[in-house]
């Protein structure tokens, strides 16, 4: 199984693609403003991971010396 995301700012281009889409027996999904937050969300976390410990003082320090400047 393959998924693809599409996004444009023309709505009648989206009602196209999913007319053929639907035509080819392609199962689709338009996902809410909520969920393609959500995953894009899901895949900075993933992207950020490191799997090394942070001193969370010395991090918030950082933060907080950066917002002073």
């Amino acid at each position: 199984m393959a998924t693809i995301i599409l996004s444009s700012d023309s709505q009648k281009d989206l009602d196209l693609i999913l007319q053929l889409a639907k035509k080819l027996g392609i199962a689709t999904k338009k996902l809410s403003k909520q969920e393609a937050e959500d995953i894009a969300l899901s895949i900075a976390i993933r992207e950020g991971r490191t799997k090394k410990y942070i001193d969370t003082d010395a991090f918030l320090e950082k933060l907080d010396d950066a917002g002073q400047d």
